[in-house]
């Protein structure tokens, strides 16, 4: 029930406060929303399967976030941008996808 009403209050005050991105950071937010999607699929996951750690899960949500911007900053600086966020977001979305088939059967047992 806690994650529910964390992720409504989040929501809200996202909503209501509806801050601003800084024009430096803005291409790195869709890479660090991909991450973070990543890191609560794998607590989802983990979660169905009773092995959840609240712990790892901040671990991994945290580092996601920072591994895959460093990734694409240093990206950035290399020139070669594009290409390393493309890479990031195809790696991150296999991991999506397999966390998401995994949830699937592991609700309906298929």
């Amino acid at each position: 029930m806690i994650p529910v009403i964390g992720l409504v209050v989040g929501v809200t005050i996202g909503l209501v406060l509806q801050p601003t991105v800084p024009t430096a950071l803005q291409p790195y937010v869709p890479i660090a929303i991909i991450a973070a999607l990543d890191a609560v699929l794998g607590a989802a996951r983990a979660f169905l399967e009773g092995r959840f750690d609240d712990r790892v899960f901040v671990v991994s949500f945290v580092s996601n976030v920072a591994i895959a911007s460093v990734m694409v900053f240093l990206g950035d600086q290399l020139g070669v941008g594009s290409q390393l966020s493309t890479g990031v977001i195809v790696v991150l979305g296999i991991r999506i996808f397999a966390n998401s088939a995994a949830i699937r059967r592991l609700i309906f047992h298929a």
